[in-house]
């Protein structure tokens, strides 16, 4: 289960990086990259699915001006 969650968000973080470097946005960058990265530091499920989430929320939040 571990990996396939992996899996799920590296591919989300794998867009947000490709998204990044094209339209220069270093908040798309970092984030994608903690996405691909962060799954190999934690063990436990509920960890990482709900740092995954939040991780993924973020460039939505900034983009609807709640930071």
């Amino acid at each position: 289960m571990i990996l396939f969650l992996g899996l799920i968000f590296g591919a989300v973080g794998t867009v947000y990086l490709i998204y990044g470097k094209k339209e220069h946005d270093a908040l798309f960058v970092i984030v994608g990259f903690l996405l691909i990265i962060y799954p190999y530091v934690f063990s436990n499920i509920i960890m990482i699915i709900a740092i995954g989430i939040a991780l993924s929320l973020v460039p939505v939040a900034r983009s609807k001006g709640l930071f």
